[in-house]
């Protein structure tokens, strides 16, 4: 049996079984990908990668292991009859492409309209988070942040815009440098209040100076 055989054979034991690689495995995946790049993992400045690499993708991909629903479980009511808009403006995103796992990197506007509850401003950050701390494509990220948010809450309204630049793009492929992608989710009123889509939209122009 090949390598690749053995390892696909590997694969589909702990997929039935409901088993994740081990640190170990992850540190061995990195190590024959240091060696397919054409490098010795066993030179000086590289026989702690695969270790530096687990531990980052454990950062990186936090997310999986954190349920946002449960980020929003707790609300007030306490809002002196308060209903106006409430928004997140330039939260910085990171995340990453899952076609080519490298950097998302861009904004991201969050808002909404409350019902008879709000919630904390920093678990809404959170829930961005979460969702961004996954394999993505930012049309994915968008929507699941939304609809996240207008599930657990039933607000009135919900808003999501993201502007975002993508290393896949601009360091590899058609390589174009400053391009940004922009998604958005309008839902409730943001959707049926063509006044109060115009007032938020207006209100989260991204900058120009970038997202480095």
């Amino acid at each position: 049996m090949t390598y690749a055989a053995s390892v696909a054979a590997m694969a589909e034991y702990r997929k039935e079984h409901g088993l994740r690689p081990s640190r170990e495995d992850a540190e061995a995946a990195v190590r024959v990908l240091l060696e397919w790049s054409g490098d010795d993992p066993d030179r000086e400045g590289l026989i702690d990668t695969p270790a530096r690499v687990a531990r980052a993708y454990e950062e990186f991909f936090e997310g999986y292991r954190i349920d946002p629903a449960e980020l929003l479980a707790r609300t007030f009511e306490e809002t002196k009859g308060y209903d106006d808009l409430i928004a997140l403006r330039n939260m910085r995103l990171e995340s990453h492409c899952e076609h080519h796992i490298v950097p998302i990197i861009g904004k991201i506007h969050v808002a909404y309209l409350p019902g008879n509850r709000v919630v904390g401003i920093s678990k809404l950050a959170r829930v961005v988070e979460v969702y961004a701390k996954r394999l993505q494509i930012q049309e994915t990220l968008t929507s699941q942040i939304a609809d996240t948010i207008q599930d657990v809450l039933q607000p009135r309204g919900v808003a999501v815009v993201i502007e975002a630049s993508h290393m896949c793009m601009t360091t590899r492929g058609i390589r174009k440098p400053g391009v940004s992608m922009l998604t958005r989710k309008l839902l409730g009123e943001f959707q049926t209040d063509p006044e109060l889509r115009r007032d938020f939209l207006s209100s989260v122009t991204v900058s120009k100076e970038g997202f480095a």
